[in-house]
């Protein structure tokens, strides 16, 4: 269950008419935070976004269906089905396992340099204008712009 603070701030993000990649990034940071602090851990990089973009998911982020496996885009699905009904009963037993096998994971998998490979790798998947036009509109809408 995602903190109250980030709901909260996606939804602030959301009024501000962000995308919802922006919003879903709350959910990623403070997923990186909980493995920064020691709550879990997680194998890769990777899978502490995907634990992210899922909890968005099911918090009513409304992200597109994620390219990959047809058992990747049915969670995503399943996901944002349940993010339609927030107060369904969680079982304990689920969230109890997926916890523990969490915590046994490294927190490696937050660090400044494993991140930062994550992101070059995701970039070069790009092409170069893509990631020229998120250049531009990433200096275009940053929020402290330097007159």
């Amino acid at each position: 269950m995602p903190d109250q603070e980030t709901i909260e701030r996606a939804r602030e993000d959301a009024r501000e008419g962000k995308s919802s990649s922006t919003q879903a990034g709350e959910f990623v940071r403070e997923e990186i935070h909980h493995i920064r602090e020691g709550k879990h851990g997680a194998r890769s990089a990777q899978q502490a976004i995907a634990i992210g973009l899922s909890k968005a998911r099911r918090a009513g982020v409304k992200l597109s269906p994620p390219k990959g496996s047809a058992s990747l885009k049915k969670k995503a699905a399943q996901d944002e089905r349940a993010g339609e009904h927030p107060r369904r009963k969680i079982s304990r037993t689920r969230s109890r396992a997926t916890e523990r096998a969490l915590e046994r994971e490294s927190g490696r998998s937050a660090s400044k340099s494993s991140l930062s490979k994550q992101t070059k790798k995701a970039a070069a998947s790009r092409g170069k204008r893509s990631r020229s036009e998120a250049a531009i509109k990433a200096a275009r809408t940053r929020k402290d712009r330097a007159a």
